[in-house]
């Protein structure tokens, strides 16, 4: 009797686990060892091929057979003193081909100031570069390789009209994995983000893992142009799903800058300001429309030979501390200025050199001031 309950039990339990697995048969007497169609202890396509990609899959798949050939690998190199002498150090990142002749696109940090920048391309050929002009504000390079051969290039594509949730694909040399490829969405628009050495506006926000060594590389749209700059992540340990890229269309400034005047011309105002509007605004008796309040206006610079005024004094407003007392701008070249990006906008199409005209409220009148811009200095 107890053996004939052993032997009800085990049969159970043997049928429990057909159950549960739903997938393998088992022959009794030789446990644990499947007798599937295939021999196997596991079930797979009748063929792997067959199956194809998805309509997304083979979008990834097709954009960086056409794009990673026109992304590049760059090496920079600066001299740094120590008490034991001089010394070399070396930084990488990414940058991208942007025409036939070897003019390559990146970040200025990525070249750092260097005198010795190599690009190395995706057949493993090494060149040296040499620097053509940057926008350091917006932190974009301008850099050439010469070739005796026309390189693969990408297209440049729209920025002003991006849509949070489209996808979008980032294709760089993460930790020097060159030709890494990468997936996401636009996360957010006009994000402010401040690195060890600059404020950037009018980032855009991406979850498309960025790492080091992405910098200065190609953030692309589905049909593969270029929308963005790879230009920074949230945090120093690596990707955590929050990665920042320049609109392209800063770029398209500087390019059309160097095309039609052979060198980089970026303007300078020479201010820092802060967006106030309605109840603040008029609590600090300013316009309800609000505009860019001028906290500080930089010496030597267009916007203090224009006579434009910063704050006279520091109130708290919660928890920050907001300078008063200076002109806020209102309009720019008959614009209405309702944000920082507005007004950068309008920038990108100047050169220096140029004139502006600023509507400004000042003391309760509204006046209008016109200011010769500024010119960014290049120093190679």
């Amino acid at each position: 009797m107890r053996v004939l309950r052993t032997f009800l039990l085990a049969a159970l339990m043997a049928a429990g686990f057909v159950y549960v697995t739903g997938v393998a048969q088992w022959d009794v007497g030789k446990v644990l060892r499947p007798v599937s169609s295939a021999g196997r202890m596991w079930t797979e396509p009748a063929s792997a091929a067959s199956a194809g990609f998805s309509a997304d899959e083979q979008n990834n798949i097709d954009i960086y057979k056409t794009t990673r050939d026109a992304t590049v690998f760059i090496t920079s190199t600066v001299y740094a003193r120590s008490f034991f002498g001089v010394f070399p150090e070396k930084g990488t990142g990414t940058g991208f081909v942007i025409s036939p002749d070897g003019k390559i696109l990146t970040n200025n940090h990525v070249t750092g100031g260097s005198k010795e920048l190599t690009v190395t391309l995706s057949d493993k050929k090494i060149y040296k570069a040499r620097m053509l002009g940057y926008d350091k504000k917006n932190d974009i390079a301008l850099i050439k390789i010469d070739v005796d051969r026309k390189l693969p290039t990408l297209r440049l594509g729209d920025s002003d009209h991006l849509v949070v949730g489209q996808k979008v694909l980032a294709i760089g040399n993460p930790f020097q994995f060159e030709g890494t490829l990468t997936t996401g969405i636009v996360s957010s628009l006009d994000r402010t983000i401040e690195t060890e050495e600059r404020k950037l506006d009018g980032m855009i926000q991406t979850d498309a893992a960025i790492n080091p060594g992405n910098s200065g590389g190609p953030l692309l749209d589905s049909h593969g142009n270029v929308i963005g700059i790879n230009t920074a992540i949230y945090g120093s340990q690596g990707s955590v799903g929050i990665g920042f890229a320049l609109p392209i269309s800063r770029a398209k400034a500087m390019l059309e800058d160097y095309q039609t005047r052979g060198k980089v011309s970026r303007p300078s105002l020479g201010v820092s300001t802060v967006h106030i509007a309605g109840d603040l605004a008029e609590m600090l008796k300013l316009p309800a429309s609000g505009g860019l309040l001028i906290q500080q206006v930089e010496r030597g610079s267009a916007a203090e030979a224009a006579g434009l005024q910063g704050a006279t004094r520091v109130v708290i407003v919660g928890n920050y501390q907001l300078g008063i007392g200076g002109d806020l701008i209102i309009a720019a070249d008959g614009q209405p200025i309702d944000d920082k990006e507005g007004i950068k906008r309008l920038m990108d199409k100047k050169h220096g050199g140029d004139i502006m005209e600023f509507t400004i409220s000042r003391n309760g009148r509204t006046e209008k001031v016109k200011v010769k811009l500024g010119e960014e200095p290049q120093q190679f």
